[in-house]
């Protein structure tokens, strides 16, 4: 039987097709299985009770409803690595484990946001668990590790990064199953900026996000235009890369190296272009290192940028609870004795200092000097509406001072600082501190005063006669803070001034400002 020249080519075809089809199968079946690697099952033994999401117990002392979350920043979970960003998925289970029998709960990225931008706060025991680069591990150890537990977690993409590199970014393929699974949400860590580069004819490298770069080829730097031109089409691509797979457009951004434009750049029209291009297109930006406590709050959404506590190899369980307590917003109400808690002071100086160096039991930096520290400057951040009263013993003409710093960490703070014969009061603007009010007081070794912090002014009153008020300079989150103190002593024969009380309370209103009228 004869076939035409049409049927005997079809039936080539036909012929090269039934040889090449299974071997393009094959293929495909190699390359799905190459994007989408086999998970490992969580180390050791289940949840017991009491160890699920549903784990707690009542609230923690010091805990307030409605408190801010606390956001938690890893980078890979992952076996036999030297990199002190890769946790083991024991240790990972382990505080998964720990962070559930306290009674935290993990937030979706669309409660966290929702919060940032206004919404209440998701409850008193909270965390945001946070994932930067989008690293395989996420896969393979975390995801089963975060379903034994009823947790979920947000991956940051660096959306260049997916699929290069296997095994160790993740696949398309995984994010996608990740997404599906309920326990993940997809947020953005710039398609191609992930990376230092040249900012300058010498060579010296800095965040190729956060800097403008030098153009080798030229010999010049970028504008500030070219930079703008960059960097808005590498994140509007970023978010482009992740909604053309059908996940939800990110709502958060965070830093690469967590170096932001102010850290980086030491550029003010830099920054400004980078907050700009980050505010159009994000709730909030997050970092693991900031020019002053950021946590999850008012002041955070004021400024776009949220500070998180980042979790490294070396971190146990005990320290990372620490620093979940220590993150953790607390009312003036739960802290109406600062001076007895040790554990949440820290200096602000520089030099370590016991709580003795204030209240007169030393041990002191020298016969003369300065000594400063910042109360709960975490779980303080967003306080206002409080009163602050102190006592101060020791005083000497000329020769030493006390001083109590309200809105700590705030763009406003305002320092009441307390001498022998007078109490001035200063603000801190571009850096520096400026006297802003002073009054004369009856020369005594002893003076008492009290404090009184509302949204829109403070009241300082001494002695319950001399009084000093001042309106508020900033507004918002960005007046909110706590309390630091501070002693100096430029006498080497004389004593350094000592607090005998430090008492904080929520307070009453106008008019609780302790001065009596005739």
């Amino acid at each position: 039987m004869t076939h035409s020249a049409p049927t005997r080519a079809l039936l080539g075809l036909l012929a090269v097709a039934m040889v090449c089809v299974p071997f393009y199968g094959a293929w495909r079946y190699d390359e799905f299985h190459r994007s989408l690697a086999a998970q490992e099952s969580p180390p050791g033994p289940g949840p017991g009770p009491g160890r699920g999401a549903a784990a707690g117990g009542p609230p923690s002392e010091g805990r307030t409803d409605g408190a801010a979350p606390v956001v938690l920043a890893y980078h890979d979970i992952g076996r036999d690595s030297r990199s002190r960003y890769t946790v083991t998925p024991e240790a990972f289970d382990a505080q998964l484990a720990a962070l559930a029998a306290a009674g935290y709960r993990t937030l979706s990225s669309e409660e966290f946001a929702a919060y940032l931008r206004g919404g209440r706060a998701p409850g008193p025991r909270s965390v945001f668990l946070t994932f930067d680069d989008g690293a395989h591990g996420l896969w393979v150890h975390a995801d089963r590790i975060l379903a034994r537990h009823g947790m979920r977690a947000a991956a940051f993409l660096i959306t260049r990064a997916v699929g290069s590199h296997r095994p160790y970014y993740l696949s398309w393929e995984e994010i996608g199953r990740m997404a599906r699974s309920g326990r993940w949400d997809f947020e953005n860590h710039t398609h191609d900026l992930h990376r230092r580069e040249a900012v300058d004819a010498a060579g010296r490298t800095s965040s190729a996000l956060a800097s403008r770069l030098w153009l080798a080829g030229e010999e010049r730097r970028e504008t500030a235009e070219e930079y703008r031109r960059r960097v808005e089409a590498d994140l509007d691509r970023s978010i482009g890369d992740i909604t053309r797979r059908g996940l939800p457009r990110p709502r958060l951004f965070a830093y690469p190296f967590s170096e932001t434009s102010g850290r980086a750049s030491r550029s003010p029209v830099t920054d400004r272009m980078l907050r700009t291009a980050l505010a159009e297109r994000f709730v909030a930006a997050l970092t693991n290192s900031s020019g002053r406590p950021l946590p999850a709050g008012r002041r955070a959404a004021a400024a776009g940028e949220v500070q998180r506590v980042e979790v490294t190899a070396g971190t146990g369980v005990r320290e990372l609870l620490a620093e979940v307590r220590r993150w953790t917003a607390v009312s003036p109400a739960d802290c109406p004795a600062p001076f007895t808690e040790q554990e949440f002071w820290r200096p602000n100086d520089g030099v370590p200092a016991g709580l003795g160096v204030f209240t007169g039991a030393g041990p002191y930096p020298g016969r003369t000097g300065y000594a400063g520290a910042a109360y709960r400057p975490m779980a303080s951040a967003d306080w206002t509406g409080y009163g602050v009263g102190f006592r101060v013993t020791g005083l000497r003409e000329s020769e030493n001072s006390a001083g109590v710093i309200v809105r700590d960490g705030s763009l406003g703070p305002l320092e009441v600082s307390l001498s022998f014969s007078y109490v001035r009061l200063r603000e801190l603007r571009g850096g520096r501190w400026h006297e802003i009010g002073r009054r004369t007081l009856t020369d005594a070794g002893e003076h008492r005063v009290r404090i009184t912090v509302e949204r829109d002014r403070t009241v300082v009153a001494v002695d319950g006669r001399t009084r000093i008020e001042q309106a508020t300079r900033v507004t918002g989150g960005d007046a909110t803070g706590g309390i630091a103190v501070s002693v100096r002593n430029g006498d080497p024969e004389g004593g350094w001034p000592r607090f005998t009380s430090l008492t904080v309370r929520p307070s009453a209103g106008p008019g609780e400002d302790g001065v009596r009228r005739g």
